[in-house]
């Protein structure tokens, strides 16, 4: 017989230890093998980094599109079924399967009502929000009066509407235009709990927010002539806190009433904005920091980048 294929020779314990050793290891690797493949099919898949992610990750022509991936639905809220603001209408996603949304509530400006706001409604719906366009109690209401119904349209819609099981309570943000974004500012100082908060050609005699703590993105329109962004959008910005998140976009050219109908890049920062903190996603994170440079459609833009929250 060959020397590869004899046994052992007794010539002492320690030759037969040595030539047994390669094969005791042979079969300690086959064996950690073995246990490494059954711990990696036993042990479940981590979780994701963020539980709030809504949708598939984002890109420049998904957040500028009229509808993201979310088939929605509506319902109206008759102002005599609520108190505190004048209902409105809910537009939610249909399917629950990826959990709960974040909810966010839009209010109106001076003489308006949630139909100068609908479009936005579907859109930030179906990106993965529960969406509530509101009245208010007269058309006349001044901005701290908006905050506070903004407020009162989120606690209806997470203590007593028909979608409130579909929403995550801790997470909410508001929106508002004219007399609406003056009163967005009203409720982020209001309730420091909020996610997030985006004024529109925002109108309000107070002019500094110092004590807010919600992430604020103002928008302004630089041809706006009944909010001139040189005493409401500009000194609202730049009185919050340097150390908040916050953001200042400025629509080139635009009048103060852009956001009354479907604006592309009102629509794509709202969005990024929002769920940036309201769902806390990151992937958003790039369209917002580094500071977008101007263009045909942003006449200024400054920011705080990059993000803490």
């Amino acid at each position: 017989m060959s020397a590869l294929t004899s046994p052992p020779t007794s010539s002492g314990p320690g030759e037969k230890i040595s030539r047994r050793r390669p094969w005791r290891a042979k079969a300690a690797g086959v064996l950690a093998a073995a246990l490494a493949v059954t711990t990696a099919v036993a042990t479940p898949a981590p979780a994701a980094d963020n539980p709030y992610e809504r949708g598939p990750a984002p890109t420049t022509a998904s957040i500028e599109a009229s509808r993201g991936s979310f088939a929605t639905s509506t319902t109206t809220v008759s102002r005599l079924a609520v108190s505190g603001f004048g209902g409105g209408t809910i537009y939610y996603p249909t399917s629950t399967a990826a959990g709960t949304f974040g909810a966010i509530s839009i209010a109106p400006g001076f003489t308006a009502t949630q139909s100068s706001m609908a479009w936005l409604g579907p859109r930030l719906a179906s990106q993965g929000f529960v969406v509530f366009t509101i009245d208010t109690l007269t058309t006349s209401d001044q901005p701290d009066s908006r905050g506070r119904q903004l407020l009162a349209s989120l606690d209806y819609l997470t203590q007593q509407s028909s979608v409130r099981s579909r929403i995550d309570s801790s997470r909410l943000g508001v929106v508002g235009h004219s007399m609406g974004g003056g009163g967005t500012l009203e409720a982020a100082r209001s309730r420091p709990s909020l996610q997030a908060a985006v004024p529109l050609t925002g109108w309000n005699l107070t002019k500094s927010w110092s004590t807010v703590q919600v992430p604020t993105l103002v928008v302004g329109a630089e041809a706006d002539t009944v909010a001139p962004v040189a005493t409401h959008s500009i000194p609202f910005y730049t009185s919050l806190p340097s150390s908040l998140d916050k953001a200042y976009l400025e629509l080139r050219g635009a009048s103060h009433f852009a956001p009354n109908s479907s604006n592309t890049t009102i629509a794509k920062y709202t969005l990024s904005w929002l769920k940036r903190f309201v769902d806390n996603d990151t992937r958003y994170e790039q369209f917002l920091c580094p500071i977008p440079g101007t263009s045909l459609s942003i006449s200024d833009y400054r920011g705080t980048c990059p993000h803490n929250g």
